[in-house]
């Protein structure tokens, strides 16, 4: 596996594989990678020529009282954990290889509209243009064929899908299910930040989710209700925040009054300082 941190050696890279006919399989990462990462590397692994895993925190998507900062940053174990998947290149660039106008500044952005006003959209604002902004320049320096996604940030492959369609980007999209712990915690970085107490606590989160597919499964279809019941199992966690709650149309993220097809409930909880979001897709019967 090679560690590349320079935009244009990794652009000669890309050439070369596919002057032999090689497609290219792209996993956007942050970093302090987990199982979840790399379950996407596997996958990729699999069904592409040439495959690049990214390792880059990026300051466009963090507000202002955000941890990017304090974001887990371990360059070394990642490159480890990375390797044992068999992907080709890790690319791991500086700020301000990525925004040479320095300080992680640029004057070129990438807005997604509506999808991105809902849920992490409006607790987070300007996150989604930052998010769009970065994977629009990675999808650039790696002419990516097909690029993989967790399905746990179900909102940002819902925007990455819309701005690939919209502007006519030559890759596909795909997003692999949510890796759990064997507790059912969705895998995380920010897991990292957890104590003990607060990492039992969270357990409600897939409970909640749990619950709400049994209602579903059951034959219910009101989305007041069973948004109002996850809302009432998660209040129960006196360690439980509530960001938001909400049942939503899985590509538009417009909230439902029922159920009637594909739903996606979505949640966002704060664990002490720790937000942590989690959702799951209902297909519909």
């Amino acid at each position: 596996m090679q560690v590349i941190q320079q935009i244009e050696q990794l652009k000669q890279v890309v050439r070369d594989a596919k002057r032999q006919g090689k497609t290219v399989g792209l996993v956007p990462t942050m970093g302090y990678l987990h199982e979840g990462h790399l379950t996407l590397m596997r996958r990729a692994r699999q069904e592409q020529g040439l495959v690049i895993a990214t390792l880059f925190v990026n300051p466009l998507q963090f507000g202002p009282q955000e941890d990017y900062a304090d974001y887990p940053r371990d360059l070394a174990r990642d490159c480890e954990l990375a390797e044992s998947t068999g992907i080709d290149v890790l690319f791991a660039p500086a700020v301000d290889e990525m925004y040479p106008a320095g300080n992680g500044k640029t004057l070129t952005f990438v807005d997604v509209e509506k999808i991105t006003a809902s849920l992490c959209g409006a607790s987070r604002p300007g996150h989604f243009r930052g998010v769009a902004t970065v994977v629009t320049k990675l999808f650039n320096i790696a002419e990516a064929d097909v690029a993989y996604f967790g399905q746990k940030d179900a909102q940002q492959v819902a925007v990455i899908r819309r701005m690939a369609e919209d502007l006519n980007m030559n890759v596909k999209i795909v997003a692999v299910p949510i890796v759990r712990e064997s507790d059912g915690l969705a895998m995380s970085s920010r897991n990292k930040y957890l104590d003990s107490a607060q990492r039992q606590a969270a357990l409600v989160l897939s409970r909640s989710l749990e619950r709400a597919a049994t209602l579903l499964a059951a034959g219910e279809r009101d989305s007041s209700l069973i948004v109002a019941t996850v809302r009432d199992l998660i209040s129960q966690e006196p360690l439980a925040e509530i960001d938001y709650v909400s049942l939503v149309d899985p590509l538009t993220m417009e909230a439902l009054d029922r159920v009637e097809s594909r739903a996606l409930l979505a949640l966002a909880v704060k664990f002490g300082k720790t937000r942590l979001i989690d959702n799951m897709l209902w297909e519909g019967k």
